[in-house]
């Protein structure tokens, strides 16, 4: 039985077999794969969500009264 489904490439549209033979799946070719890298790259594609803020960093003057005190 074949399992194998054709898909559309994500980065040009042309339908393309999705299966383990293609190394670059779900794109249909390195070309498509590395637009697809780039446009991640470059913040074009993001993932929904809230920014990422730590309270805990350490402003930079508390950093420095730590490491002017391991130099003392």
């Amino acid at each position: 039985m074949n399992n194998h489904k054709l898909i559309k490439c994500p980065t040009c549209q042309k339908e393309v077999l999705f299966s383990s033979k293609n190394p670059f799946r779900p794109f249909c070719s390195e070309r498509c794969k590395l637009i697809d890298l780039g446009a991640w790259a470059a913040e074009e594609h993001a993932i929904a969500g809230q920014d990422l803020i730590c309270d805990e960093f350490m402003t930079d003057e508390e950093l420095n009264d730590i490491l002017s005190k391991k130099l003392h």
